[in-house]
Formats: C-alpha cells, sequence, structure tokens
C-alpha cells in the first residue's frame, strides 16, 4: 500500500481523492501545511504528495520548494483552479510532475498514479564492469612485468587509508594527501553532516548544517568559523541535484552565495558524499598546482571514491555510536550495587561488576579470574537453564548455604536478538535484600508491638470498667452486707461484670483459635434463637424484637457451634445497639444450591441509621468502635470465625437512607478436618 500525502487547507480535496482512489492501493492522509507534513515526510513514509494551490504568483512556488527540499525524489501533483503560465513553467522546473486543474477527475488521477509507478526506476551499471581511464593507463602494456608492478603500486598506496579505519579524521587527511599526489590539488576540504543526525534519519535544523572535517592548504581559523548549509550556497545546490558542481558554470555564477564559498573556500569544484542513500557531505577542490582544471573523468572517479569514503565515514559514526553505548552500558552495570554477571552462550562471562566479583570470587583468588564455574551451583543452574530455554527466570529468593542469614533477590533475563531462537547470552542480578528484609521483620515486630500496647490499654479499660461496680461494693459489704437493697445491687453488678468480663474472655479465646476445636452436624434456626437471647443478655432492652423469616425446609450446619453461636451473637448485638430505644432485628436464612458449591446465606438487619459508607469498610478491623464503651472487637471475632469456617462476612454496601445488613455465608458441607486451615495474619 502506497502513501499520498494531500497538503489542502481544507478537507474537500482529501475526501475527494480518497473516495476516487483504491483504498487497498493507496492511504490518504490530509494535512494542512507542510510544517503539519515534516514528521511524515523527513522519515520518508510519503510515496506522493498532492498539493492544492494557485499558480498566479510567488507563494505557490514557494510551497513546491519547501515540499521539494524535504522530499527531493518523491512525485509531487498539483491541483489548482487558477494558474498563470509563467508560474506553471516555474512549477515543472521545481520537479512537479504533474499540474491538474479543479474539479478532481478520478480516471484521469488513477491513470496518472499508474503512469508514476510504471516508470522503470533506472539502474547504474556497476563500475567495476568498465576500467576507469586512469587504470587503464597505468594497466596499458609496458614491457616485462611493469603493468602489474603500477597496478600493484597504487593499490598499495590507496590501502594506506585502511590503517585509519575507526578515525574519521586521519582517513580523511590521508585520503586528500592521497589525491594531492596524484592529481597535484593545492586546496582541497571535506564537510561532513553531525553523527547524530547524519545517517539513518533526515534532517532536521542542526543536520542541514556541514562541518569542516578535514583540509589541506586552508587555514584551519577559516574553517573553525566556517559550515556549508542545505539551505543556501553549494550545499543548497547539491543537496538539491546531487551533481558535481563547477564554479564556472552558469548555476553557480548566477547565485552569489555559491560564488561567495567557492571564494572563501579557494576552491573551483564541488563534489557531493553520498554513502549510496544520502548526502552526507561536500568534497571542494582546487585546481592542479599547474593551474590547469580536472577532468571530467577524473571527476568522476574522484565521485566514486568519496562515495567510498561515505560508506567508510558513515562505519566509524556507526562503530563509534556502538563503542559510546558498550561503554555507557559496562559503566552503569559497574556503578550499580547489585551484583551483575553478563554470562555467554558458552558460559563465558562476558561481564562482572564489581559487586558480583565480591560476592562469588573465591578466597586467595584474584578477581579478574573469575568464571562460570564460581557461581553458586543453583544460579549456575538457573543461568543455564535460561540459556537454553530463552525463557526468563522469575525473581527469586537465595540465600548462601555459608550464610543462611544473607537474602538476595535474583533476577536473571535472556538477551535475545531479532531473529534468534536462543538468547546470545544472560544478565544474572543479585540485590543484597538483608537490610531490607531485618528491617521488615523489625517493622512487623514494632507493629505487633503497637498492637500488643493497645490491646492491653483496652483490655485494661474494658475490665476496670467491668470491677469498678464490684470494687464499690466491695468497700461497702462490711457495713451494708444485712441490708436487702445493698444485696440485690451487689448481685446485679457481679452479674453485670461477670458477663462482661466473660464476653471479654470468649472473644480473646476466638480470636486466638486458627481452626475449630470440633465440628458437629446441628439444626441453624435454634442457633439463631439462642444467638439472640444471648445477645440481648449484654444489651437488656425490653423492647428489643427478633423478626425471623425461615426458609421452606429447616437447614442443617456443620461447624463448631459455639464459636457460630458467639458469632451469630456479636452481628445481632451489634443490630440491637444501633437502634437501642425500639430495637428491631431482623434475620433471613437461605439456602443456595444453584451454584457449584451450596452455600448457607444468613442475613441480620437492623432498624438503625445504616452504616455510613466510610464505616462499612471499617468495621471488621480491630478495635473499631463508634461507641464509648466496648473493644471493637465483636465483628473483628465474628470475621475470624466465619474464616476458620470457609466462610464469608460481608457488610453490605450502605444505601442512603436504608438500615444496616450484615450478611454471613458458609458452605453447605462445612469446613473438613483434613482441609488446608485458613488463617489471618491479623485481626481482619
Amino acid at each position: 500500500m502506497k502513501t499520498i500525502l494531500v497538503l489542502a487547507t481544507h478537507f474537500d480535496l482529501a475526501n475527494v481523492i480518497r473516495d476516487g482512489v483504491s483504498a487497498e492501493q493507496y492511504k490518504v492522509i490530509h494535512r494542512f501545511s507542510c510544517e503539519e507534513a515534516e514528521p511524515l515526510m523527513i522519515h520518508g513514509l510519503i510515496n506522493v504528495c498532492i498539493i492544492d494551490v494557485d499558480l498566479t504568483d510567488v507563494q505557490g512556488i514557494w510551497v513546491i520548494e519547501k515540499v521539494r527540499c524535504t522530499l527531493p525524489t518523491c512525485p509531487i501533483l498539483l491541483y489548482t483552479s487558477s494558474a498563470k503560465w509563467e508560474w506553471e513553467e516555474e512549477a515543472y522546473l521545481h520537479g512537479v510532475s504533474h499540474i491538474l486543474t479543479k474539479p478532481v477527475r478520478p480516471r484521469v488521477l488513477n491513470t496518472l498514479l499508474d503512469r508514476i509507478w510504471a516508470v522503470p526506476v533506472s539502474r547504474i551499471e556497476p563500475r567495476s564492469a568498465m576500467p576507469s581511464p586512469r587504470l587503464q593507463e597505468l594497466t596499458k602494456p609496458v614491457e616485462g612485468g611493469q603493468k602489474a608492478f603500477q597496478a600493484l603500486e597504487v593499490l598499495r598506496n590507496f590501502s594506506a587509508i585502511l590503517t585509519h579505519s575507526l578515525c574519521a579524521e586521519a582517513l580523511l587527511k590521508q585520503f586528500l594527501l592521497f589525491l594531492r599526489e596524484l592529481l597535484g590539488v593545492n586546496r582541497a576540504s571535506i564537510f561532513l553532516r553531525q553523527p547524530g543526525s547524519a545517517f539513518g534519519k533526515s534532517p532536521t535544523e542542526e543536520g542541514r548544517r556541514l562541518r569542516s572535517a578535514c583540509a589541506i592548504g586552508l587555514s584551519a581559523g577559516l574553517l573553525e568559523h566556517f559550515q556549508l548549509s542545505f539551505a543556501t550556497g553549494i550545499g543548497r545546490h547539491l543537496y538539491r541535484n546531487g551533481k558535481i558542481l563547477r564554479r564556472s558554470t552558469l548555476d553557480a555564477q548566477t547565485d552569489p552565495e555559491i560564488q561567495k564559498e567557492f571564494e572563501l573556500l579557494g576552491a573551483e569544484v564541488a563534489i557531493p558524499i553520498l554513502d549510496r542513500e544520502e548526502l552526507v557531505g561536500i568534497a571542494a577542490f582546487d585546481g592542479r598546482v599547474t593551474g590547469e582544471s580536472m577532468s571530467n573523468t577524473e571527476l568522476e572517479l574522484i565521485f566514486h571514491l568519496l562515495e567510498e569514503v561515505g560508506l567508510a565515514v558513515k562505519n566509524i559514526s556507526l562503530h563509534d555510536q556502538l563503542s559510546a553505548n558498550h561503554e555507557m552500558m559496562a559503566d552503569i552495570l559497574r556503578q550499580l550495587s547489585s551484583a551483575c554477571v553478563v554470562v555467554n552462550r558458552d558460559l563465558t562471562l562476558l561481564h562482572v561488576n564489581k559487586m558480583a566479583r565480591k560476592y562469588f570470587s573465591a578466597p586467595g583468588r584474584r578477581n579478574a579470574d573469575l568464571e562460570f564455574s564460581d557461581l553458586p551451583q543453583m544460579l549456575g543452574s538457573k543461568v543455564y537453564q535460561v540459556l537454553k530455554t530463552g525463557t526468563a527466570v522469575a525473581t527469586f529468593r537465595y540465600s548462601p548455604p555459608e550464610n543462611s542469614e544473607t537474602v538476595y533477590h535474583v533476577t536473571i533475563v535472556p538477551f535475545q536478538a531479532e531473529n534468534s531462537v536462543l538468547p546470545n547470552s544472560a544478565l544474572l542480578m543479585l540485590e543484597d535484600h538483608t537490610k531490607t528484609e531485618q528491617l521488615q521483620k523489625l517493622e512487623i515486630e514494632a507493629a505487633n508491638l503497637r498492637l500488643v500496647k493497645t490491646m492491653a490499654d483496652r483490655l485494661a479499660h474494658e475490665i476496670g470498667n467491668a470491677m469498678v461496680p464490684i470494687s464499690t461494693h466491695q468497700q461497702l459489704l462490711a457495713d451494708q452486707f444485712k441490708d436487702p437493697e445493698f444485696r440485690a445491687s451487689l448481685d446485679v453488678a457481679m452479674a453485670d461484670g461477670v458477663k462482661r468480663v466473660g464476653r471479654l474472655v470468649n472473644q480473646m479465646r476466638f480470636l486466638a483459635r486458627d481452626s475449630i476445636l470440633s465440628s458437629d452436624s446441628f439444626p441453624l434456626e435454634p442457633l439463631i434463637e439462642e444467638a439472640f437471647q444471648e445477645a440481648k443478655k449484654h444489651q437488656p432492652i425490653k423492647s428489643s424484637q427478633l423478626k425471623f423469616e425461615k426458609g421452606a425446609q429447616p437447614i442443617m450446619v456443620e461447624g463448631d457451634r459455639a464459636a457460630l453461636k458467639h458469632a451469630l451473637s456479636e452481628v445481632m448485638l451489634n443490630a440491637i445497639q444501633a437502634n437501642p430505644a425500639d430495637a428491631r432485628v431482623g434475620v433471613r436464612t437461605r439456602l443456595a444450591t444453584d451454584s457449584a458449591l451450596g452455600k448457607i446465606s444468613i442475613e441480620v438487619q437492623d432498624n438503625g441509621s445504616g452504616f455510613a459508607p466510610e464505616t462499612a469498610q471499617k468495621v471488621p478491623e480491630a478495635f473499631f468502635t463508634t461507641r464509648n464503651v466496648g473493644l471493637g472487637l465483636g465483628l473483628t471475632v465474628t470475621q475470624k470465625i466465619v474464616d476458620t469456617h470457609f466462610g464469608q462476612l460481608e457488610i453490605v454496601n450502605p444505601v442512603l437512607g436504608q438500615s444496616g445488613l450484615v450478611r454471613i455465608s458458609l458452605p453447605v458441607e462445612g469446613p473438613k478436618h483434613d482441609k488446608v486451615t485458613k488463617t489471618n495474619d491479623g485481626f481482619q
């Protein structure tokens, strides 16, 4: 599929073209201006450009010139509603392929597009098929072995530049000296684009400038402050035409900028340097020291030699980038606080940073002698597994056998080429988490201590409240024991204290259990009745009532009867306390057997104001309470008991204006002793 870029100030032209061409062959993209289309054009994503412009003044030519500068080889079609012949001629001179008048005629447009793609691309025959005149001259028949000697002498001299294959400046210097020796040029200079934008990228503002890379016969001070540019002068001409430019040609004579640059460089000819893809530099040469100009044949040979030099400079730039990236990566790995080891596919160690040498070097051996066999067996086997399978290993913990207190987090990542099945190498990283885990343990211990402190404070407060009436009566016991009213008050105080302390003891006992002590099968209805009566003991309200909606058939429950009774009584006590003036507790039971695992659902609803949204989330938390009395462990204990029975406690999301609803779900079969006991790290 080919991409058509439409530059127009309205959507209409792009829509008409999109409807007129085949959607399977062409993708039509619309942009309002050259600036908006620049990201597409500079990355070479456009196959043909269609411009909506009126050829009545120089504005239209400027648009064409901008597009042509960015897309030097892309076909350009114009659609215009009015045009003047002189501006049409100028448009064709700027490289426009066709000028069409509106409205758009789809058949004509498709025919022109087909002709564009049907034009065969001219191919340049390899120069090696025809010997250059210079080489013919050097290899013409002479006496004895002189022919071979002269050819080899030329090759020997030219191969001298290969000794500088990793230094662009030295290579170019040697090349210019070689040309001076052969051709007798006096001045020569080479300008190159910057490596960051010269290769593989379209020119940006910085990449359109060419700086001096090497020169002979010219002042260094001149070249330090002199640059060529693709936007003007010699650079603009060579960038647009890609041909050798002589100072004496008409194009150069009519352009003041070109003449000025030729004069400053003392040059007579400028040759583009290509890397077989795009222009990467410009070479400027003076005539011979004898005053003669170089022939076209010699300039053509120099052009092709410069093309090879351009490829060499490109390779040097790529090598420098690769080397810089390698040094940067090695420096990063070297400075990391984690141990980093890069293992090749043949199990040789390509890189080992300082921390890895510290962890794995054997006592008495030099750090530089670290080998794969020095890695612990467990880590070595994991690395070998990654290299053989190409699959990364999830991060895992590792403790050395000789030092079990040290804890490492180990990560092994394969380095795999794009089209390779197996990785070329693997990165082994070890992070010392010993101190981190010690801090975590200390934080857990501190949290447990804070929890114990909170629990002790709450328990002391609750037990103290229960003991105050008993202590008061104990002080008056000797003087008022014979008073019947005092004995009755003492009986009430002692009974109330026993209930409060007894409930507290039960809460602590059930919180301490991580499993049920016994499992029996019993009916649910009597259990609910008993739990309600138990709840009333701790909140004696005469007007409290229980509305029990029973199911169609009796429901049997399996589990610890005493624990479940306590859990239900805590939920019902919470419902009674929601409206102490007129408590109404509703209970609904349901046996859901439609799912794969049958469940018993018990819903307890009060007639209070309901849970606030923020309260509903905190209700099961330990020591959370909205009242001035109590520990705030009621629903926490219920949560723990339900968890040990593999059930679920749910505080139904409150709805404005509705009372609170708590739902307990228990499995029909109940907890089995052969199942894994459900545990909880806190009081949730």
